[in-house]
């Protein structure tokens, strides 16, 4: 498994997820989709109008769309090794990769660095637009970088720790079900009308996964800031006052741990469909952000994802002597 995650990131590294290849996270989410509306339709049935009744619903989209993407990933996983040991890890180092995003997520903040670089503001919203939920139609550049950098921040545990962590513990099933938790609350983990009951064990799911991979990764992101010459003591001061602020339990550690080592603020009013949302202000106003800091937080994101793999191979290693 050790040489599968090592495999698997240099493959992300290489070739990251072109357009040309199918990628699992589409197929998950037209089955979440399809699931929500036939759910809704139940719901129409059954004449379900109730808070209790919807959460009820609700707990099927995880049963359905997790259960059923682990066992598809493990039939698939389970014929490739039945046909040949080199084919089996072939399978799943490819499914692995398609459960990180480093590369993905390096270059839609550089995509948006370059945009501001050229002092192309349109450019920079609109590519921005492509990975947060806010509107950014007129975003200045102070909060094109904001949304850049806690994106980034956010998605080192999403995006890259996480799926890491449960393919070192089951394999490319156990990280394709992970994604598709992740894909879940993306989707349909909103406190909106329209998601405030349906979604809540998706996004509760999702909390509970990333709770602890969230807290391993914190000590490997200080130990980046460290190597990067950066404050890891200034960022644990703003984890300890600042990361129980957030909405979210595991994005508040990764943001307020940037937030601090930056010396930078993170957090503040936010827009989505025009209504003016507020989050909380993490970490010190000590200087005004600037571009540079999308690709300080690019550069901890790959410090952040070799140490994390370094660490996740040699325990491995280690789990494997004591079993032996």
């Amino acid at each position: 498994m050790e040489w599968l995650l090592i495999l698997a990131l240099l493959l992300d590294f290489l070739i990251g997820d072109p357009r040309w290849l199918p990628h699992p996270v589409i197929a998950m989410g037209k089955s979440i989709t399809a699931v929500e509306s036939w759910l809704r339709r139940l719901a129409n049935i059954f004449h379900i109008t109730g808070a209790l009744g919807w959460r009820i619903l609700g707990c099927f989209l995880p049963i359905l769309i997790v259960g059923g993407t682990y066992l598809l990933g493990l039939v698939i996983v389970m014929i490739a090794y039945y046909y040949s040991p080199w084919v089996g890890g072939g399978v799943e180092v490819l499914l692995i990769a398609t459960t990180i995003a480093p590369r993905g997520l390096a270059e839609a903040g550089s995509g948006i660095y370059h945009a501001l670089a050229a002092q192309n503001l349109v450019e920079a919203r609109r590519r921005l637009a492509l990975v947060v939920g806010r509107d950014t139609e007129h975003l200045d550049e102070i909060e094109i970088v904001r949304g850049a950098v806690e994106t980034v921040a956010e998605n080192i545990v999403d995006g890259v720790t996480s799926p890491l962590f449960y393919a070192a513990l089951g394999g490319a099933p156990l990280a394709l079900a992970y994604r598709a938790v992740n894909t879940l609350d993306s989707m349909v983990g909103y406190k909106n009308e329209r998601y405030r009951y349906l979604g809540w064990a998706s996004a509760r799911l999702d909390d509970l996964a990333n709770w602890i991979p969230a807290r391993l990764t914190l000590p490997v992101i200080l130990c980046a800031l460290a190597f990067m010459r950066k404050s890891p003591v200034q960022a644990w001061r703003m984890i300890r006052r600042d990361a129980a602020l957030h909405p979210s339990p595991n994005s508040g550690i990764a943001e307020a741990v940037v937030a601090g080592g930056l010396g930078i603020q993170l957090g503040g009013t936010n827009r989505y469909d025009g209504v003016i949302s507020e989050r909380a202000r993490l970490g010190d106003d000590l200087r005004v952000k600037r571009k540079e800091d999308i690709i300080t937080t690019i550069q901890l994101l790959w410090w952040v994802t070799v140490l994390y793999t370094g660490g996740l191979v040699v325990v491995g290693y280690l789990v494997n002597e004591l079993i032996r």
